[in-house]
């Protein structure tokens, strides 16, 4: 029975392989599998629930097997250790279990598939989102909440929109995410910044922006914050949302990787002003489907109209296809378990990241010591420019990301490489730092740009 098994797979992996199985190709049905290599059907069940698992394969019930996607042969692929990218981890990802939620949203929204929809998203879905958000400490009502398409679309709609408290420019940590520095840019809105290290920020010159300086609101991004990794303590916290709430500025909370959060007694700045001093964002890309494009914004009752207006003008509504099998996946309680995996995988391969940085980087580099999430960030020694160890390292097949463009310029900082562990895998972050290390000494060493020619990394 193993033999046939074994050979099932290998012919189905081997038509995928030289491009004779494409995807969407529908697969031969098991009785017909079954009489080419006489065997049981149960053998070829077993064999293509092997590759369901793989995610090479899906089922359609009453209709069969099908292909899910192009097959990559490994032995193709370069040898790429990615400490760029920051969508989700790959191979952890709930394929077929949410292509089911997407089949049953067709079914089960399928007039409003080809008609417009409430312009603050599926009402349904907001009250599973409601449910959803309390295990975050966020307490609020559907009627407040908008589903946007991803986190990126809210930030540039109230980066555009006017305030009630009528007030102009806006306070960012620094350094920031580059994509909300990126709107700002684009729309030019006057920003201002407020140095962040991994000791937080000074409160007396947090109190001086608002005060100060016309503060309509203050983006920041409280737990395991791109590019540092830092988290404010709930102390400080409820310090930010007090001044806030004295000086009458808003809060523009970006709680992307809550759900990572180890600490089950930290607290979002919302649960300290639930009423509306702060805003509340929550994208689903980073822990699940970037492609899903959806996330939510908890918004004051008073902004609600304003919103709605401006995100009409953006694209009417986000898409219920992608609204639909979110609902059905928050619904069923497969969202819960597949954080709990991700939040497990990522809080180790961040300790395997320290424990690496520990033992390998020179003395005279210093780096970010987050509790989880994706992001930690190298400061390189005052030598080493963070372009230079991009290019060097890039050659190598090894990826990194240089911070420069998570500054406004007054504050930019040339020395700064931010890794992510969310797509390098586990088994490969020892040599990624290890060769990260030699870059970094080489380069050190060096007092001019020759050093491209020479450098042999082992």
């Amino acid at each position: 029975m193993s033999t046939k098994y074994n050979e099932i797979i290998d012919e189905i992996k081997d038509q995928l392989a030289k491009g004779l199985l494409i995807a969407g190709s529908k697969l031969p049905s098991v009785r017909q599998l079954s009489e080419k290599f006489s065997c049981s059907k149960n053998t070829v069940i077993k064999a293509y629930d092997e590759l369901e698992k793989e995610h090479l394969i899906f089922s359609v019930p009453k209709s069969g097997y099908y292909v899910v996607n192009e097959f990559q042969n490994p032995d193709n692929k370069n040898n790429i250790i990615d400490f760029l990218s920051a969508g989700p981890d790959k191979d952890i990802m709930p394929y077929i279990d949410f292509q089911h939620c997407i089949n049953q949203a067709i079914d089960t929204y399928k007039e409003e598939l080809f008609t417009y929809t409430d312009q603050q998203g599926l009402y349904s879905l907001r009250l599973q989102l409601v449910k959803y958000l309390q295990s975050l400490q966020v307490f609020t009502e559907p009627e407040r909440l908008f589903i946007v398409s991803g986190s990126q679309q809210a930030l540039n709609l109230l980066v555009s929109m006017p305030f009630p408290n009528g007030k102009n420019n806006i306070l960012i940590e620094q350094p920031t995410y580059f994509g909300f520095i990126e709107s700002a840019n684009l729309q030019q809105a006057t920003t201002f910044g407020i140095d962040l290290s991994m000791e937080g920020i000074d409160f007396d010159r947090l109190e001086y922006m608002f005060r100060n300086n016309d503060i309509k609101f203050f983006y920041i991004v409280p737990r395991f914050q791109n590019p540092l990794g830092h988290s404010y303590t709930n102390k400080e916290k409820k310090r930010i949302v007090e001044l806030a709430e004295k000086y009458d500025v808003y809060i523009v909370e970006d709680d992307f990787l809550g759900d990572l959060d180890p600490n089950t007694k930290s607290d979002p700045l919302f649960a300290y002003n639930p009423s509306g001093r702060v805003i509340y964002i929550k994208s689903f890309s980073k822990v699940f489907l970037p492609g899903l494009r959806v996330a939510t914004i908890v918004l004051p009752r008073l902004m609600i109209n304003n919103f709605s207006r401006y995100k009409f003008t953006s694209d009417f509504n986000s898409s219920v296809l992608s609204q639909g099998a979110l609902e059905i996946y928050l619904k069923n309680g497969m969202f819960s378990s597949h954080v709990k995996k991700i939040k497990e995988l990522y809080s180790r391969k961040m300790k395997h990241l320290q424990e690496a940085c520990e033992l390998l980087l020179p003395n005279n580099t210093l780096y970010t010591k987050p509790s989880s999430g994706f992001y930690l960030t190298i400061f390189l020694p005052e030598k080493v420019t963070a372009k230079q160890t991009v290019n060097l390292l890039k050659e190598q097949n090894i990826l990194v990301d240089d911070a420069a463009r998570m500054f406004l310029p007054e504050y930019k900082k040339d020395n700064l490489i931010r890794l992510s562990i969310s797509q390098v895998k586990e088994n490969q972050i020892h040599t990624g730092v290890e060769k990260l290390a030699q870059c970094i000494t080489f380069i050190d060493s060096k007092k001019n740009d020759i050093y491209r020619n020479s450098f042999q990394l082992l």
